[in-house]
């Protein structure tokens, strides 16, 4: 007897979901192995390192006249609780001779005013460049009163943090320029290190970036952390993980190798004439420390120079994470969408081999293990149980695959914390490691699908534009010695 066309559909659908089932197999195999090569690649970098002392050279590198000049950018919108002790702050900070330019977005909560007492600001004449454009007019700038603090103020209107950043470009006297997130903590060294691949070669580095790790959790005095610890709460340990796995790790890999794709917007380091050849920060992505490094692999590999773009791995910058699960949905929600902008915006590079390893290399391992992770994992949550109903999966397969993908994703977030914990020993508590160790287990225990759902959302901004402003974030500020409590980094 032929089949009827209900034998025919449930066939075809089998046939479907089956192969289905096999490719989102192999992809979170090939995710894992990803970063599990990354890993590797981080551990021998480490392994060289360790053979010199951290922030091995700075001694000379902080007296001698022919370290470059620094001008460090701050970009400010309602920072009136904590901005004076940032700006203190900064000033501590061990380098020959740089400035510090604040540019206040808009705020409507007395940021300038908070500063203008701090510092004992007067509203002054300049005349600012036009080399980047700038969309928020400036509607002030103010300097200390006669005094020999290397600190510039400008009030703005409302345009972002791109356009601030732009205003800040534009401000900027030296040749290098540093921008840095208000909510940032600087280890003293901080420009030291970020500077030196630029004093080791001077004609191919044009950017840099350091470690950002989470101040939650941590002992801060003065405005420096005197004592890292995991947080305490499952949340911020989770985020420990990701951080060491993604964004140490997974930078000191790519930086090895010359694809690095991202400097963090909490802390990074440009030299000023390759921002203004690129025409600033793009203020219509939200992701726009990313894109501009993106924009500036382009730029260079169009001009057919020989460049370098840096990831120091010494641990130099820390700044809060969300310790609320709708803070933390918002900001992965943003970050998926400006990586969905970004990689829309710049897709003509992707696998052309005009740019070398970003395009054949770096662009396609972002698309294909980054952007469309959450939709692969999502599916996968919807397509195996249903694989199982209409019997194109084994369920003596689907829980043997769940746990070798649990397992597998285990191993290399173990790994993460012990590389970490091999090359710098930052956790001298054994609490701190366990904490970093139960952020390991958690992680795939729902955290996983929850920021895979907000990634998701974050894609669909992304495809249909909406509307951005700044992320209004939770800050305690650091001028105690308490540790920091609430999160409320949106940049990383």
């Amino acid at each position: 007897m032929a089949d009827g066309p209900w034998d025919s559909l449930l066939g075809a659908a089998h046939t479907l979901i089956s192969v289905c089932d096999t490719v989102i197999i192999s992809y979170f195999l090939f995710i894992n192995t990803g970063h599990l090569i990354l890993i590797f690649i981080a551990l021998g970098e480490f392994v060289r390192r360790r053979r010199r002392a951290p922030f091995a050279g700075y001694d000379d590198a902080a007296t001698s006249p022919f370290t470059p000049p620094v001008s460090v950018i701050m970009p400010a919108h309602n920072e009136a609780a904590g901005i004076a002790e940032a700006v203190r702050a900064m000033l501590l900070l061990r380098y020959p001779m740089f400035e510090i330019i604040v540019v206040d977005d808009g705020s409507t909560d007395g940021t300038v005013e908070a500063l203008g007492e701090a510092f004992d600001l007067a509203e002054v004449e300049y005349v600012i460049p036009d080399d980047v454009p700038v969309r928020g007019a400036v509607t002030s700038v103010h300097m200390p009163r006669g005094g020999p603090v290397p600190l510039v103020v400008a009030r703005k209107v409302n345009g972002g943090k791109a356009d601030a950043l732009n205003v800040g470009i534009n401000l900027a006297r030296y040749p290098l320029v540093c921008m840095v997130d208000a909510d940032s903590i600087l280890d003293s060294q901080a420009l030291l290190a970020v500077a030196k691949p630029f004093a080791d070669d001077p004609l191919r580095v044009v950017a840099t970036g350091g470690v950002v790790g989470l101040a939650n959790g941590c002992t801060v005095v003065a405005g420096r952390v005197v004592e890292p610890h995991v947080p305490r709460d499952t949340l911020g340990r989770i985020q420990v993980v990701e951080y060491l796995r993604a964004f140490f790790l997974g930078r000191t890999g790519w930086s090895k190798v010359g694809g690095l794709l991202i400097i963090a917007g909490a802390f990074g380091l440009f030299r000023r004439d390759a921002l203004v050849a690129v025409g600033g920060m793009d203020p219509d992505c939200i992701g726009e420390d990313a894109e501009l490094v993106i924009r500036l692999h382009a730029h260079l590999r169009d001009q057919g120079r020989t460049y370098r773009i840096a990831f120091v791995t010494e641990p130099i910058s820390w700044s809060e994470a969300p310790s609320q699960l709708k803070v933390l949905a918002r900001q992965r929600r943003r970050w998926h969408r400006g990586l969905t902008e970004i990689l829309l915006k710049h897709r003509r590079m992707i696998a052309n081999p005009r740019y070398g390893r970003i395009g054949l290399v770096a662009l396609p391992f972002y698309v294909v293990f980054e952007l469309l992770a959450p939709l692969v994992e999502l599916a996968g949550l919807v397509l195996m149980p249903l694989g199982v109903l209409i019997g194109a999966v084994n369920v003596d397969f689907l829980w043997r695959f769940m746990l070798a993908a649990y397992a597998y994703a285990l191993v290399v977030s173990l790994l993460s914390v012990a590389v970490e914990e091999y090359a710098f020993h930052r956790f001298t508590r054994w609490r701190d490691v366990w904490g970093a160790l139960v952020g390991v287990v958690a992680e795939n225990i729902g955290y996983r699908q929850l920021t895979a759902w907000w990634r998701l959302r974050g894609m669909w901004d992304g495809l249909r534009r909406t509307p951005q402003e700044w992320g209004a974030m939770a800050r305690t500020g650091f001028g105690t010695d308490d540790p920091v409590k609430e999160g409320g980094g949106d940049r990383a």
